[in-house]
């Protein structure tokens, strides 16, 4: 084997070895990427904030122990939230769950893990709880497609899929509604 050979099979080698580096290396990212939390630009710790609608009006009051900010989107990451959404009677609907987020305009909200809904002072007690409850404080509405239990004073009812209509006070279950009557004793 001539001195020429020897350098081409060596080149050859090292492209090969390079080739590899590089495509395991770019694996590496794409998985870091897809696992990775990102670092927020500012975190809140024992806080309490109102967002405004566009028309000035309040869209929701928060109230937690922590938010945290991604920079690149402004969606926000919360624990164990409780949240107050205004009727058109400036009552409010009580929320509150293990963990939410909130898009960056604040036009949507996800409630996660151990939701309750409870409807404002004023109204027939109402309380609600489901896994995920997504609000749309906008248009006044909640909704979610995961199953829901509705307790009143002498009444349970369970179904799948729930639409609340925040403004009017108006909750419609969507399927497999089943309801008990307990009497008061």
């Amino acid at each position: 084997m001539n001195w020429r050979t020897a350098i081409m099979l060596a080149l050859i080698a090292a492209s090969i070895a390079i080739g590899i580096a590089i495509q395991r290396q770019q694996e590496r990212l794409h998985r870091d990427d897809n696992t990775a939390s990102y670092r927020s630009d500012y975190t809140l710790h024992d806080f309490q904030l109102t967002t405004l609608n566009k028309d000035g009006s309040e869209a929701f009051t928060l109230v937690a122990p922590q938010l945290q900010r991604n920079p690149e989107n402004r969606e926000m990451d919360i624990a164990t939230p409780r949240f107050y959404f205004p009727d058109s009677k400036a009552r409010r609907w009580r929320a509150q769950s293990r963990s939410a987020w909130v898009n960056a305009d604040g036009s949507e909200v996800r409630l996660r893990d151990d939701v309750r809904l409870e409807a404002p002072d004023g109204e027939s007690p109402l309380r609600m709880e489901t896994a995920s409850l997504d609000v749309f404080p906008d248009a006044g509405i909640a909704s979610t497609d995961a199953e829901v239990l509705i307790s009143q004073p002498g009444v349970t009812i369970r179904g799948r899929g729930l639409e609340a209509q925040l403004e009017n006070n108006r909750v419609t279950l969507k399927s497999e509604v089943r309801s008990r009557y307990v009497p008061n004793p």
